[in-house]
């Protein structure tokens, strides 16, 4: 029996720069089945690559999907996702299965959203898909030119937060004036950031696990550095020798091992 997850081959439709920090990639996905939960994510194989990386679906109607995708000044999506390689409109990407995890209890009465940047997508679809069931608020920790005005549904109480540095969104989770009763609090961003805030919800809040999640979708470096080798090339070699994708990650690894030394 095959264990190897679903994949997807997409087109890319159409792609727009949201802000400085964030590209929007509207994809033609035939076939794709979504997981219908609000913070699903998929994997993303740009062309000339074979590792994926994952984005939230900010939404999926009629076989289109669209990705907001954050960009930095390096990683693997970054140079595709900005144009550095050429326009991306009309190119081939490959998607992974959906996967979600947010799961609020029949009970609540309130949804709390925090997150960072990287979280926008999810929050903002959760606020659609929920907001017209029960009141949400939304602490979002973006830098000054990320702030989109329209970008989650009106009825919304929204909180832009400064970024100034590194995140602070356990600080933030702290301080909340946490709604009365019972509800469903979920957040996303920078991993030591998420820790302590589980540790908080864990011990000071004492929230069942049912009634939150929180994950952590990126980890900070003190300065994010170019790759020591390129996988790009080493994918295509390894694809027109007709190696298997095991093969050709054992080249890279032997690769990176190499530049390492």
């Amino acid at each position: 029996m095959s264990t190897r997850a679903q994949q997807y081959d997409a087109t890319v439709r159409d792609r727009q720069q949201v802000t400085p920090h964030l590209v929007r990639l509207t994809l033609d996905v035939p076939g794709f089945t979504s997981t219908g939960i609000a913070d699903e994510w998929v994997g993303l194989v740009v062309p000339g690559q074979f590792q994926s990386r994952y984005y939230t679906v900010r939404s999926f109607e009629a076989g289109v999907m669209v990705l907001d995708v954050v960009v930095h000044d390096v990683g693997l999506v970054t140079e595709w996702a900005s144009g550095r390689s050429g326009a991306v409109v009309g190119q081939q990407v490959v998607l992974t299965e959906a996967k979600g995890s947010f799961l609020p209890p029949d009970d609540a009465a309130w949804l709390l959203l925090v997150g960072d940047l990287t979280a926008l997508p999810a929050m903002a679809r959760i606020a659609t898909e929920h907001g017209g069931r029960l009141p949400v608020r939304i602490h979002a920790e973006v830098p000054a030119d990320s702030r989109i005005e329209g970008y989650f549904p009106d009825g919304v109480e929204v909180s832009w937060l400064p970024l100034d540095g590194e995140s602070r969104l356990a600080e933030v989770v702290e301080g909340i004036d946490w709604p009365e009763g019972e509800g469903y609090f979920w957040m996303a961003g920078e991993s030591a950031q998420m820790r302590a805030i589980r540790k908080h919800l864990m011990r000071e809040r004492k929230l069942p696990s049912t009634h939150y999640d929180v994950m952590g979708y990126w980890r900070s470096v003190a300065k994010r550095q170019p790759r020591a080798v390129d996988p790009g090339p080493i994918w295509r070699a390894g694809k027109a020798a007709g190696k298997s994708d095991e093969e050709i990650w054992a080249d890279y690894d032997a690769a990176q091992a190499g530049a390492e030394q």
